[in-house]
């Protein structure tokens, strides 16, 4: 418990409660004070306890609210992002950012890169994509006004920095209206390689197949069933769609391809931790998205404790199960409704245990039924994903790592226990033996706030390059 208040960790927040006898306070492990010698240190399981013991609660992490379910601070910057979101013209820059805020500019980092894994001015840009997105697709607006409206402060800006994280110009977007296929600009130095070799993980699936640089998947979009077809190339991917819109497309293939993800600035911090041999050959490599977060959900629940040949077996009789199967003989995932009117029982046959497929079904229940809006979650703060995900029965810490990682796109997660993490830590870092789960966390906390890239390359690193 020493060790993970030394490291601030979010997640033991509320699990325990960390006493300081020198200053006779009480904190959140997560708390940013000075952290006291050991020997001064008492831990409790609740505040009243704390109390008890005669110590008064920190003043700056405030674990008497967090303990009644109120979290002020975290509060407080998700209302500033909601803010940011519905008016990014609102901030023409950062200095704005902090000025609303009421906080000192080092603090207002400190609590964006702890609850949403980004800068303020990361949240600003994507904001001010996603402002330019909507009117893009919504109105014939000219591109100066559109840029102007979503807060951009010159047409240059707007254009590259909307190229960079669409892979399609500002113009090119707009067609998406109408079209029924469209191509995006790869980075320089994309490892197409490291890409193939994530999509066609699974030789066998029943709802995505890859062919040489062909790329098929059958997906749920928002207007039922589609199939996505892709051709790669080393500079640009040509996206075609059959049964869907071409913009929701568009968000499904930025995911598979990672591209609003910063691979440059963690391959520039590895390398100043003198670690360029995790980058070497994929310098430009991102994590592959799950087409929706549901696929996550399921990815994370089936692959509890089996590996990953077997989950892939267990997935597949699932979809076979639940899913649509199309005229091309490929099966669209199901909807959480069609898992939710199974029965655990019905499973069984199946090989999955009857533990695993409670969770699977009582998970799929609760989104089905609202309980779990899945749309909500792409909103949230990372602090308030994670807790939300974590309130899920069936659901760990290794597992809301793992969507938070994959299907959510949140910068800063470690699946912490995965095999895959601690192998590649031991031969990266030349380690006698393969860390446990605080030598783990302890281990990759260097790579905050990359820790989610961080890990895909731990997870290639014991693997030889792709063909």
């Amino acid at each position: 418990m020493y060790a993970r208040m030394l490291e601030s960790d979010p997640s033991c927040n509320g699990r325990f409660f960390t006493g300081v006898l020198t200053t006779g306070i009480y904190c959140l492990p997560a708390c940013k004070a000075r952290k006291p010698k050991p020997e001064n240190v008492r831990f409790f399981p609740t505040c009243e306890a704390a109390r008890t013991a005669g110590l008064r609660p920190c003043k700056k992490c405030l674990p008497d609210d967090y303990a009644r379910g109120a979290d002020p601070i975290l509060q407080d910057i998700e209302m500033l992002v909601t803010e940011i979101r519905a008016r990014p013209a609102a901030f023409p820059d950062v200095r704005a950012v902090v000025r609303r805020s009421g906080f000192g500019v080092t603090r207002l980092f400190e609590l964006f890169r702890q609850h949403y894994h980004a800068t303020p001015a990361d949240v600003l840009l994507r904001a001010r994509i996603a402002a330019a997105r909507q009117l893009l697709l919504a109105t014939n607006r000219g591109l100066v006004e559109i840029a102007d409206e979503a807060g951009f402060d010159s047409q240059s800006t707007f254009h590259d920095q909307f190229r960079r994280l669409n892979g399609l110009t500002p113009a090119a977007y707009r067609q998406l209206r109408d079209a029924s296929s469209f191509t995006v600009a790869l980075p320089s130095g994309f490892p197409l390689g490291y890409l193939r070799r994530a999509l066609g993980r699974d030789t066998q699936s029943v709802s995505e197949r890859l062919e040489g640089q062909r790329y098929t998947a059958a997906l749920p979009l928002s207007a039922g069933p589609a199939v996505l077809t892709l051709e790669l190339a080393a500079a640009e991917v040509r996206a075609t769609i059959a049964g869907g819109s071409a913009a929701d497309a568009h968000g499904v293939v930025l995911g598979l391809l990672g591209l609003e993800q910063d691979a440059a600035a963690f391959t520039r911090l590895a390398r100043k931790l003198g670690l360029a041999r995790l980058v070497a050959g994929r310098a430009e490599m991102r994590i592959v998205q799950t087409p929706s977060i549901y696929d996550g959900l399921l990815w994370a629940i089936i692959g509890q404790q089996i590996n990953v040949a077997f989950a892939c077996v267990l997935k597949r009789r699932l979809y076979e199960r639940a899913g649509t199967k199309l005229a091309n003989g490929l099966y669209a995932p199901p909807t959480p409704a069609a898992v939710a009117a199974l029965e655990p029982a019905e499973l069984l046959p199946f090989q999955f245990s009857r533990q695993k497929a409670d969770y699977v079904i009582t998970t799929s229940r609760l989104i089905a039924n609202g309980a779990l809006p899945l749309d909500e979650l792409r909103l949230m703060s990372a602090t308030r994903a994670e807790r939300t995900l974590l309130a899920v029965r069936g659901l760990g810490p290794w597992s809301v790592n793992y969507v938070m990682m994959r299907a959510l796109g949140f910068a800063d997660c470690v699946p912490l226990g995965d095999t895959g993490v601690t192998s590649g830590l031991q031969a990266g870092l030349k380690l006698d033996e393969r860390p446990d789960i605080d030598g783990t966390r302890r281990l990759m906390s260097v790579f905050s706030p990359f820790r989610s890239l961080a890990t895909a390359h731990l997870w290639q690193f014991n693997q030889p390059p792709p063909p």
